[in-house]
């Protein structure tokens, strides 16, 4: 009786869930997606080792330390990827029209990761540890500060105040602030040793320290942040002391990112789920050519320092050795960036311009050697480089490029003491080398007549009254349109004369693992800014209805 009954009910059912699918024929249009979820771990292996998580003790040579402090302090300011100033721990701010008062309105309601509301006295201790007779970073950091006043106005703002105008010094307010209530106690000299900078660094930033090893920092997401939240809950700093190390853990995925990939190791990343991101950064190769040399006189010469540019064919050298992760640079300000004077002349790769410049200035081969010569000079130069192979091998293919046109250059590579022993003194004829550049487009450092003393940057020794003017008067108005007219001054000024041959601008790549989303890589001031657009990437996801709105379906069955 039972067996009997059961199919009866059973199509009865159907035929009732049936006539209801036909009668109605609901269609909720439904279409779904997949998109960012909150949580993950994101793991990047870096070539070096952390020293201290302060971001007033950031030395140039250390970017791990940098990387740390980027992702666990923030600054009054920050950059977007244009060297312009955005609001960060400060809202807004106010400059003098003399450009020696700098006022700033800070956020309300921020607090430290351990909870504890930051203020101007923040802000304000932050300069006097930087001031302080025993502080142990970097002396151009305590230079820059030294003579700069600093007063609280209440709780939430401050002001600078300057004894003479200088107009960049807004953009070293992006420096990232300390506490005061943990460090008001800590005599400066103790800075790097102390168990904030090594074990218990506490910030304001998007991400808070979790744990702390020798090889690895762990990050976890910052549950009171001020700005928008990140989606990765965690973010894994591990330190490698080989390339081939880190491409190891790499390809066996224990690690999702690599920080750097030098051009000489592209070919290396062979992980099918790489995904390889480029930008350029805030650097240029050049050439400095010792304009003060005795013993290189020629280099006095404009129509030879144009020569020997016309004759290097740029690009080919950074197709070639640098695996094409660099562009060619044509002026000291960065493309990009607010100064850059896009209708600079360019010096492409032209030997016939080379050669008739050298011609038309006397400069021949009268002897026969295959070599240029004007009265009893011969064109014939040392090329300094380091001992890095890829800088080597771009020495040596410049040197080849410059014999075809009758220069006689030989390179020398010197280790580690390239800077301190042969540029900062000045002992050189012509030297191969990487400048790293500040957001601020100022050139004064590197290129005003000033500079060319003992303690100064400009290795070059050029002089240019005109050139001097502009940078002087650029750095002390607060007019942005003016200033950005004398940087382009400057810059016609310098591709005229060509002081020393600029090569190209280095293009950092950056290795992210497929499965990590919504990383993009703009511009780099620091190699830290490529974590600029964090709070947009996502390991996690989840499904969710994109439209769930009811219809009558009324196409036919």
């Amino acid at each position: 009786m039972t067996r009997h009954l059961l199919w009866p009910t059973i199509l009865a059912l159907v035929g009732i869930a049936l006539s209801f699918f036909i009668l109605f024929r609901i269609v909720t249009n439904q279409i779904t997606e997949e998109v960012p979820a909150e949580g993950g771990t994101y793991v990047e292996g870096l070539l070096g080792y952390w020293d201290a998580i302060n971001p007033v003790l950031l030395a140039q040579a250390n970017s791990v330390d940098r990387d740390l402090s980027a992702l666990v302090f923030n600054g009054l300011t920050a950059l977007d990827e244009t060297g312009r100033l955005l609001p960060a721990l400060a809202t807004e701010w106010e400059v003098s029209p003399d450009g020696t008062v700098y006022d700033f309105e800070l956020r309300r309601g921020v607090t430290w990761h351990d909870g504890t509301p930051f203020t101007s006295a923040d802000v304000a201790f932050t300069v006097q540890a930087i001031q302080d007779p025993d502080f142990q970073g970097d002396a151009s950091v305590r230079e820059l500060w030294r003579n700069v006043t600093v007063e609280p106005q209440g709780d939430y703002a401050v002001r600078f105040t300057l004894t003479e105008p200088f107009i960049p010094f807004i953009n070293y307010t992006t420096m990232g602030l300390l506490p005061a209530h943990l460090l008001s106690h800590v005599p400066a000299a103790e800075l790097p040793t102390h168990e904030f900078s090594t074990r218990q660094p506490v910030g304001t930033g998007m991400f808070k320290v979790e744990s702390i090893a020798p090889d690895r920092v762990t990050l976890v997401s910052n549950p009171d942040f001020w700005g928008q939240k990140p989606y990765l809950q965690r973010i894994e700093l591990r330190s490698f002391g080989d390339w081939d190390t880190l491409l190891a853990a790499y390809e066996r995925k224990d690690i999702q990112g690599i920080a750097r990939v030098a051009p000489e190791y592209l070919a290396e990343i062979t992980q099918p789920e790489a995904q390889l991101y480029s930008a350029r950064s805030a650097r240029y190769a050049l050439i400095y050519l010792n304009l003060q040399s005795t013993s290189s006189p020629f280099f006095q010469d404009k129509a030879v320092r144009q020569a020997l540019l016309y004759a290097l064919d740029r690009q080919g050298l950074v197709d070639e050795i640098l695996a094409g992760q660099g562009l060619v640079a044509d002026s000291p300000i960065l493309p990009g960036t607010w100064a850059y004077d896009s209708s600079l002349p360019r010096y492409g790769y032209s030997l016939e311009t080379a050669i008739n410049l050298l011609d038309t200035a006397g400069w021949s081969d009268t002897d026969g050697d295959r070599v240029r010569d004007k009265d009893g000079t011969r064109l014939a130069f040392t090329l300094l480089t380091s001992d890095d192979p890829l800088a080597v091998d771009l020495a040596e293919a410049i040197v080849q490029q410059w014999r075809v046109l009758g220069v006689d250059a030989s390179t020398e590579s010197v280790g580690d003491e390239l800077v301190s022993d042969y540029v900062q003194p000045r002992d050189f004829e012509a030297v191969l080398i990487e400048v790293g550049l500040n957001a601020d487009p100022d050139p004064y450092p590197w290129w005003h007549s000033t500079q060319i003393a003992d303690g100064g940057q400009n290795f070059a020794g050029f002089t240019n009254e005109q050139a001097d003017i502009a940078m002087e008067e650029a750095r002390a108005i607060t007019d942005a349109e003016r200033r950005t007219q004398l940087y382009q001054q400057f810059q016609q000024i310098f591709a005229e004369e060509v002081p020393s041959l600029l090569l190209y601008y280095p293009i950092y790549t950056y290795a992210v693992d497929g499965q990590v989303k919504g990383v993009q890589l703009s511009p780099l001031f620091f190699s830290s800014d490529r974590f600029r657009n964090v709070i947009d990437w996502y390991v996690e996801t989840q499904t969710v209805i994109v439209t769930a709105e009811p219809t009558l379906d009324k196409s036919p069955e």
